[in-house]
């Protein structure tokens, strides 16, 4: 027993170190005075003072937050309804088209990117924010639809069939019983959906225009000439924006969770 506890300890500990001392060594030489970033010569704020000043990065992430707002949005309500109209309605022909909604996370980004420049060059489209919208609003649909799906399976059928014997209408069930209770994988759904579309490099580049530039192609085309340690300040603000949302997201869902368990209480 205490054999199979070292080797967990040890394989967490290899885990965690391969995962944050690269995040660690980012931060440390963003703050680093010397260009290069292959040794420390001091602390300096001056890079992200650069990076503050940079136009094309401002607009750049300002793209980015706005295309990740967009597509997490159209994505939560196609995903959402489209959960709660197969668990509503029940045909032989749900695993079929369940597991077609999860295609677009199965097949490679790649071959994903060249289908949508096809699609949207013959549709005759002009590339820039709304193919952008349209390519990343595809492919995070299926993560609210697996959460959204996962727990309305889960969720009490008996508290829908109270408020309809009720007399509560389909529509007023939904928003006042059912919407409340799945809102918690909605929001999981939807900030995981906005992580994948700010992320993405590869189907950005096949559906962007030459108008249009997101923060991680920004990054990606200056990467060519070498990591600067402004790259790294800008991505340790990601990260603390990162986690400052993941923090209030906890927040909200255990405020959600602890509301829920008082109306169950005085129920």
């Amino acid at each position: 027993m205490k054999k199979n506890s070292l080797w967990a300890v040890s394989y967490l500990a290899v885990i965690l170190f391969l995962t944050y001392v690269p995040i660690l060594l980012t931060v440390i030489y963003s703050f680093n005075e010397a260009k290069l970033t292959t040794e420390f010569t001091g602390f300096s704020l001056k890079w992200y003072e650069e990076l503050f000043r940079d136009r094309d990065l401002k607009e750049a992430l300002f793209n980015s937050l706005k295309l990740a707002v967009l597509s997490s949005l159209l994505a939560v309500i196609i995903g959402t309804f489209g959960a709660f109209g197969m668990q509503k309605v029940k045909c032989r022909m749900n695993g079929v088209i369940e597991y077609i909604s999860m295609l677009p996370i199965m097949i490679p980004e790649i071959i994903l990117g060249m289908v949508f420049l096809a699609v949207f060059s013959l549709m005759g489209m002009k590339f820039g924010m709304t193919t952008l919208v349209l390519a990343h609003t595809t492919f995070c649909v299926p993560y609210i639809f697996m959460q959204v799906k996962a727990r309305l399976y889960g969720m009490d059928k008996s508290l829908e069939e109270a408020a309809r014997d009720l007399g509560a209408s389909p529509l007023r069930s939904f928003f006042d019983i059912t919407l409340p209770l799945i809102l918690p994988a909605v929001f999981s759904g939807m900030l995981l959906s906005f992580a994948m579309s700010f992320d993405d490099v590869v189907i950005s580049i096949f559906v962007t225009g030459p108008k249009v530039n997101t923060l991680p192609i920004k990054i990606y085309t200056k990467m060519k000439t070498g990591v600067t340690p402004e790259i790294n300040a800008l991505a340790f603000v990601m990260l603390v924006i990162t986690v400052l949302v993941l923090a209030a997201a906890w927040l909200i869902g255990r405020i959600g969770r602890m509301s829920q368990e008082k109306k169950g209480g005085a129920l």
